[in-house]
């Protein structure tokens, strides 16, 4: 029997992993709302625009916010807008208004209609720097303005469910990877690099992260929505629970793509935010709704690698955005 049609809005899908869930809600047979700041580049989702409700507001408007999220009327709600992931976005009240009064905004006006499931994308980077894989149930450190910001909407979520018994979750991503990154973000660039043969800078090899892939990340927040079941409140870690250091990540992609190149380890300076130990602890979403990682990294690179040598247009995009020549 075929699931039921759901009116879904989400915010944040002209990023990467907002246009990926778009893309697979309208697969799914979803009835799609898309809320749109106006000046936003829409690269990602211009492909999918006819398909889908396009609203044009930002965030800050409380009194659009409400008018849309009225009109709409939504069933699930998918909470993807941010500011500040990157290393350019640097304003803290940009940052603070977005990622904190805008999921007060979204979250409020959604209180005033019979919404199922709210969910709330939130960061890693909640938790700061750990010598371990954080519990959902540990005190956060935020290492950042971005994340404090997150933090803060994670805490205003949870506690809101509470009060109004309402589901609303929150998930907390790692390093989540796939089609429609941004092209200078670091697996982008070693597959951009790698289907050219070669390897591109590169900071200290000891540097981790646990990637998870984009198809991954969607499949948590689907199955988090559907659960009606869980603890109102709950943070879920979404990652795959494998460090995986850049000298591993490396010789991966050499090894996927046939490199013979050595790597220049330190032929780019270590940026604030890298360090050694970034792991995730993915028990209690496996626990709670069944989420697991569906591959391998080494066959989520070949994939990504895949969708990019797919699209001659999409490739030169990400090459040129490199630096790259043709």
């Amino acid at each position: 029997m075929p699931k039921p049609t759901k009116r879904v809005l989400v915010t944040g899908a002209t990023g990467f992993i907002g246009a990926n869930l778009a893309r697979r809600l309208l697969s799914d047979g979803h009835e799609v709302h898309l809320l749109v700041r106006p000046a936003e580049t829409r690269w990602r989702i211009a492909a999918i625009a006819d398909r889908v409700h396009l609203h044009e507001v930002t965030l800050e408007q409380r009194a659009l916010v409400d008018r849309v999220v009225r009109d709409v009327d939504p069933h699930w709600v998918f909470h993807l807008a941010a500011y500040g992931a990157y290393s350019s976005q640097r304003d803290v009240q940009t940052i603070v208004t977005t990622n904190f009064n805008g999921t007060v905004n979204l979250l409020e006006a959604c209180l005033a209609t019979d919404f199922e499931a709210f969910v709330n994308a939130g960061s890693s980077s909640e938790y700061g720097f750990k010598d371990h894989a954080p519990l959902e149930s540990e005190l956060t450190d935020p290492n950042s303005h971005y994340a404090v910001s997150k933090a803060a909407a994670t805490l205003y979520c949870r506690f809101t469910a509470l009060q109004a018994e309402r589901h609303v979750s929150t998930l907390r991503l790692y390093s989540v990877f796939g089609p429609w990154e941004d092209p200078t973000r670091l697996l982008p660039t070693l597959v951009v690099y790698g289907l050219r043969g070669e390897l591109p800078p590169l900071v200290s090899p000891g540097i981790a992260r646990d990637y998870v892939y984009v198809d991954d990340a969607i499949e948590a927040f689907l199955l988090t929505a559907a659960a009606s079941e869980v603890a109102r409140g709950s943070i879920f870690n979404v990652g795959t629970g494998i460090q995986t250091t850049l000298a591993q990540l490396v010789e991966m992609v050499r090894e996927a793509f046939g490199i013979t190149v050595e790597p220049q380890w330190g032929s780019m300076p270590d940026r604030a935010w890298d360090t050694d130990i970034w792991v995730c602890d993915p028990t209690l979403i496996s626990a709670s709704i069944g989420w697991k990682p569906a591959r391998s990294l080494s066959e989520d690179l070949r994939a990504f690698a895949r969708w990019l040598s797919s699209d001659d247009v999409l490739r030169r995009h990400y090459e040129t955005s490199r630096d790259l020549p043709r």
